[in-house]
């Protein structure tokens, strides 16, 4: 472990947080691959935060997401669960039967034909003489149905805990509520299990800041975060627990319990995260949280379908690989708690997030110019499904800006041209974000940070991109000629916000005119009469928190 690293460990719950943590784990292999600019500094991101050094039986040195990751069986698909990479290879050499022997070597599943090269790491040589994994042909990112057919990076024998009870696929055996997930964690096989990985991953960190909580939120591994949190606020005391709720792209209506249990499910998570969690996040694409499908957000430069969900998490991994970023700084990081603490207070455990995917910065533009431009507005998308921003005020703000060249970072105005704006007066790039920050929200406590850093988009990562963006990810004024966009330059946002006191109060409102009696099998798995009138109280009090008239100094 490089000296000074303060260690973060990941779980990941639920098959959708399987979607967007794969592309973010692949996201930061494509970094760490990817050759040092001359002016990038290599020590922006400290990778030890997430990643792990170890060594195999033969020797072979390796470097592993610091991962614990529950899934439903059938989720793996090709990927096996003690992993490849530590597999004695020599195992077969040990066997002391001395007769004759036949073996006989069976493929459950069959890898996607068209993510048949993703695990290697030379790829493909391109025109430019770097070698990159090949893209996946337009039209077939449809087919990709488990995130395990293009997860890039090698995962620990430790990582994988596979519940063998219910099932990825299929209409019986579902994890479907909330209690059943809580049920999961209850039983001593699987909380043993959870135990073991947590004391092996723990025991090797220098510092452990904190733990971060991958987790669908609209199935029953809300239940299963919700438990897993609560064992480490117990077991952990004073460690950082930041927890990002996933959910999929916009629903339809076309099936009533299905949109009921997700209702249900997200309430249900969100109130029991939040009492063992430092903050909570939810992060989806859809318009609300409730049960009217409202439209998927819309960026200027993505061409994306909300309704596959290679699509959607590839957005999402990338807004999380950016607002994650102040506790994974190598120089100057904040810590989890602190980050923590400056937005959950006076108990406003539950933040919003936002996102500016790309950038929108043209090749001779400046920050202050693409600022300006932006205006008045809240420059990010929101990606919380709490509805249109507008109109309501934020309370405290984390917010990143990564991906521009330095050159860029202050006005080129030729000296003694007036200035269109403050900000084009300022010295730094790090003071213009700030200026804009203070001059958006006067009374807000703002937290931001600028790096050179951009974020990588190379397959698997989905074409999501307009065609006008160069392959650093500017916006050009015509389309480039047979480039494909690698790099982006990214906005992102962790808020705490008074659009909070509308979704949870909205969420109080259909829960309370829902008949339990018509949906007695969510109740079976757990859930009581009593737990759901706590339930809506306790969600009340947490809409309160998020009144429009309080301020930061009350």
């Amino acid at each position: 472990m490089a000296g000074g690293a303060r260690e973060v460990l990941t779980l990941q719950l639920g098959h959708f947080a399987g979607f967007v943590g794969a592309h973010w784990w692949n996201q930061q292999d494509a970094a760490l691959r990817e050759p040092t600019n001359a002016q990038e500094q290599p020590g922006e991101l400290c990778p030890d935060v997430l990643f792990r050094t170890g060594q195999t039986l033969h020797g072979q040195e390796t470097y592993t997401p610091r991962l614990i990751l529950m899934d439903l069986k059938g989720s793996l698909s090709s990927l096996k669960q003690e992993s490849g990479l530590y597999r004695d290879k020599q195992l077969d050499a040990a066997i002391a039967w001395q007769g004759k022997l036949t073996t006989h070597k069976e493929e459950l599943y069959t890898k996607n034909p068209y993510l048949q090269d993703l695990p290697s790491v030379e790829g493909v040589l391109s025109s430019d003489g770097i070698w990159r994994v090949k893209s996946i042909p337009n039209g077939k990112e449809g087919s990709i149905r488990v995130w395990s057919d293009f997860l890039r990076v090698h995962l620990h024998p430790r990582s994988i805990c596979m519940i063998q009870k219910y099932n990825h696929d299929g209409d019986a055996g579902r994890l479907e509520a909330f209690g059943q997930g809580e049920s999961i964690l209850k039983e001593p096989r699987y909380l043993e299990e959870l135990e073991d990985r947590l004391h092996f991953y723990v025991e090797e960190c220098d510092y452990l800041q904190g733990f971060q909580i991958l987790c669908d939120l609209h199935d029953g591994f809300s239940g299963v975060g919700s438990k897993a949190a609560e064992l480490l606020q117990d077991e952990y005391s004073g460690r950082g627990i930041i927890t990002w709720g996933l959910l999929p792209g916009p629903y339809s209506l076309g099936d009533p319990q299905k949109n009921i249990y997700r209702l249900l499910n997200t309430a249900f998570g969100l109130v029991h995260l939040s009492a063992h969690s430092s903050l909570v996040c939810p992060l989806s694409l859809g318009g609300s949280l409730g049960l009217r499908p409202e439209p998927p957000v819309n960026f200027s430069h993505l061409r994306y379908d909300a309704t596959l969900p290679f699509h959607c998490s590839a957005i999402l991994a990338t807004a999380l690989d950016t607002v994650t970023v102040p506790y994974r700084l190598h120089s100057s990081p904040v810590s989890m708690v602190h980050l923590a603490n400056m937005l959950n207070f006076s108990g406003k455990k539950v933040v919003t997030a936002g996102a500016t995917i790309p950038f929108p910065l043209g090749p001779s533009q400046s920050l202050p110019d693409t600022l300006m431009q932006l205006g008045g507005a809240t420059p990010w998308t929101p990606l919380s499904a709490c509805g249109d921003p507008s109109g309501t005020c934020c309370f405290a703000q984390s917010v990143v800006l990564r991906g521009l060249d330095k050159a860029c970072h202050t006005s080129q105005l030729i000296p003694g041209t007036p200035l269109p704006t403050l900000l084009h007066a300022c010295t730094t790039g790090e003071e213009v974000l700030a200026q804009y920050l203070q001059q958006q929200q006067p009374s807000v406590r703002s937290s931001s940070y600028l790096l050179l850093t951009p974020c990588k988009v190379v397959p698997p990562y989905p074409s999501l991109f307009s065609s006008n963006l160069s392959r650093q990810g500017l916006v050009l004024d015509e389309p480039p000629t047979g480039t494909a966009v690698e790099s982006i330059p990214v906005l992102g946002a962790l808020c705490s916000s008074s659009s909070l006191n509308r979704t949870l109060g909205d969420l109080v409102k259909e829960l309370t005119k829902l008949d339990l009696r018509r949906w007695a099998s969510f109740m079976d798995a757990g859930v009581e009469q009593d737990d759901l009138e706590e339930l809506l109280q306790e969600l009340r009090n947490l809409a309160q928190c998020y009144q429009g008239g309080d301020s930061l100094m009350d």
